[in-house]
């Protein structure tokens, strides 16, 4: 029987003590002394449970669902905000409430960790942090921004040899990054309806003009919300690494597309576009849009209905619910396996 993994989930129903402890934390940033320590957020299990248990958890039994990659919000990971210090604690702390999460419910989540990335700072920074959320927690990938300033991308590409420590680090430790955007600080850029959709196309386009696999043959991305444009205006990006001598395709190898995509032909277009094997079953439940379509009666970012209804083979649809989520996800498949034992 398929098991039902999204591969897009957020602590959106995170309790409101994580809020305020982020508060507190900006609010003293100019007086280090003041503030508070990982240790001052206090959250017990009974309010994590409540959290999951009348969150995401009830909202995939309800939708026929198994199990999420579970991770910070997004968009609270601003982190444009701050500066690398406060960005450290502040992955480590949200970092250590999903571990949390997911060790309550390990049937049902599978943690993603979230990168203390800071605008003008080294990726490189980020591999402790990661390598503690793996080899010490469990968890089986992460979130990387492809733009830490929120929106005035004026960091390196994701090309750019910079980032080159961390993708080594990610290949060691066979992890997957699924390529997320944070909030926006630019006010005429939304951050969910734009920006997100602004950082999925960029990304791409990023990958496609460039070598990066020849130096990482086994460097996996995750491209989220259907890949922004990428699917839509696939004919063009086809065309335009052709007239640079290159394949679109060729990127196939290493970058994969979820379906948060909140129509039925949004859904329709991706499939037939993308090939299957590299699409993964995503939703983003309880994230940006919660509302009920008027049209179906069914809430927006409920996509499994979607697919459902797609032409689709019995073995592509077992690619796109579990098979390709745990080839792309190596840890999480070794962790579904014990599970079985």
């Amino acid at each position: 029987m398929t098991v039902i993994i999204d591969c897009h989930g957020h602590f959106t129903t995170a309790p409101v003590a994580l809020g305020q402890w982020r508060e507190r934390q900006l609010a003293s940033l100019n007086d280090p002394a003041n503030a508070p320590k990982p240790d001052d957020l206090r959250i017990s299990d009974e309010e994590i449970r409540a959290a999951i248990e009348e969150g995401q958890l009830k909202v995939m039994r309800e939708r026929g669902g198994d199990l999420i990659l579970f991770s910070p919000i997004a968009s609270h990971m601003a982190h444009h905000i701050g500066n690398e210090a406060a960005s450290q604690m502040w992955a480590r702390v949200a970092n250590d409430l999903v571990h949390r999460a997911c060790t309550l419910f390990p049937d049902h989540f599978a943690p993603v960790c979230q990168l203390p990335q800071a605008p003008g700072v080294s990726p490189a920074n980020c591999i402790a942090e990661l390598r503690r959320c793996v080899d010490e927690l469990g968890f089986v990938a992460c979130n990387l921004s492809p733009d830490p300033s929120g929106g005035r991308w004026s960091d390196p590409p994701l090309t750019d040899r910079t980032w080159y420590p961390l993708y080594e680090e990610m290949v060691r430790l066979d992890v997957p990054a699924m390529l997320h955007v944070s909030a926006s600080c630019i006010a005429c850029v939304h951050t969910t309806g734009a920006h997100y959709i602004n950082g999925d196309t960029t990304a791409f386009m990023q990958l496609l003009m460039s070598d990066l696999f020849k130096d990482f043959p086994t460097l996996r991305f995750v491209i989220p919300h259907g890949g922004g444009a990428v699917p839509y205006h696939w004919g063009r990006y086809r065309g335009m690494a052709l007239d640079q001598g290159r394949l679109a395709e060729s990127l196939l190898e290493n970058v994969f597309f979820d379906t948060c995509v909140y129509h039925q032909l949004g859904i329709e277009l991706l499939t037939r576009t993308i090939p299957i094997d590299n699409l993964l079953f995503g939703s983003e439940m309880l994230g940006a849009v919660r509302g009920r379509d008027p049209g179906t009666g069914r809430y927006f970012d409920d996509t499994k209905p979607y697919l459902d209804a797609c032409d689709l083979s019995a073995d592509d649809r077992f690619k796109l619910f579990e098979g390709n989520a745990r080839r792309v996800y190596p840890r999480l498949d070794r962790y579904l396996r014990a599970r079985a034992m």
